[in-house]
């Protein structure tokens, strides 16, 4: 008796053995070891980045007020910081992106729904939202100030052009590769057309439509930064129009002061597109692959 109560303890530790391999391990570390584990890479990478900044400094290829090196850049950029008019540069930036870049998740969520389930706007329309997603952004900017003239709906427009067709294509994309046997289960489920769309062809489409939205928000942030410098609008200063005066007044140190806060940004919101992978990824049971 005391073998048989034994054997079922034996199989269930050998079963949670092999589930805990499954899983990844176990439990992670706790909060300190992960925050570490992730900044300390990118130090290192910053630290790098700064060293061969400084070199190409020393080596002389272009005189201090054209290539300016870290010596020169960071007094300029804690002291930009600290103006309120400098904040207010980028709070307009951001306004801007975060609202062109709304709009076309609206239309890229739509366009790719229809696009995706109907056969005749898939021949029609197919090509051209690649065509669409391909074209450079700057090419855009002289029909739309022709259409808007120098305003911030041109630079919208211009925005909603460069990341829309990605977010769609994101979209359809993952339609094209939902699995045969969940549409079947939707339908001995009941679900019709929206209902199976719902709760079937999206959830099942999520990892290809968040690649789509963050391919997208990288064309949306481009086609700002371009916007921007071509389209100046008066009393409303922002990150491109400091970019473009600072190149005006050769003011390197200022113009890559700039950059650095234009390239710091990108990677913030590269941080929220990651978070929203890895989360989608536990829900799934896929974060494993990625430890």
């Amino acid at each position: 008796m005391a073998v048989d109560q034994a054997t079922p303890d034996t199989h269930a530790r050998q079963l949670a053995g092999l589930d805990a391999l499954e899983l990844g391990g176990g439990a992670r570390g706790g909060l300190a070891p992960r925050i570490w584990g992730r900044v300390w890479p990118m130090v290192l990478a910053v630290g790098m980045v700064v060293a061969i900044w400084q070199a190409v400094v020393w080596a002389g290829f272009w005189p201090d007020y054209v290539f300016a090196g870290p010596a020169e850049v960071v007094p300029v950029l804690g002291d930009r910081l600290t103006s309120g008019e400098y904040w207010e540069a980028i709070g307009v930036t951001m306004r801007r992106a975060v609202t062109g870049f709304a709009v076309s998740v609206l239309v890229g969520l739509v366009l790719g729904a229809l696009v995706s389930r109907i056969r005749v706007l898939r021949a029609a329309f197919g090509s051209l939202i690649t065509g669409l997603q391909t074209m450079p952004s700057i090419a855009w900017f002289p029909l739309a100030i022709l259409l808007f003239g120098l305003t911030e709906s041109a630079i919208t427009f211009v925005v909603i052009l460069g990341a829309a067709p990605s977010i769609a294509n994101g979209l359809i994309g993952g339609v094209d590769y939902t699995p045969p046997i969940l549409l079947r289960a939707g339908h001995v489920l009941g679900f019709r057309r929206l209902q199976l769309y719902r709760h079937v062809i999206l959830p099942a489409s999520l990892p290809s439509f968040l690649a789509g939205l963050k391919q997208g928000w990288a064309f949306a942030w481009r086609s700002l930064m371009a916007g921007e410098l071509v389209v100046i609008i008066a009393h409303q200063s922002s990150l491109g129009e400091r970019l473009y005066y600072d190149r005006e007044l050769a003011d390197s140190a200022g113009l890559l002061a700039t950059m650095i806060v234009i390239l710091v940004i990108g990677i913030g919101v590269d941080l929220l597109f990651e978070t929203a992978d890895n989360s989608l990824r536990r829900r799934w049971g896929l974060q494993q692959v990625r430890n």
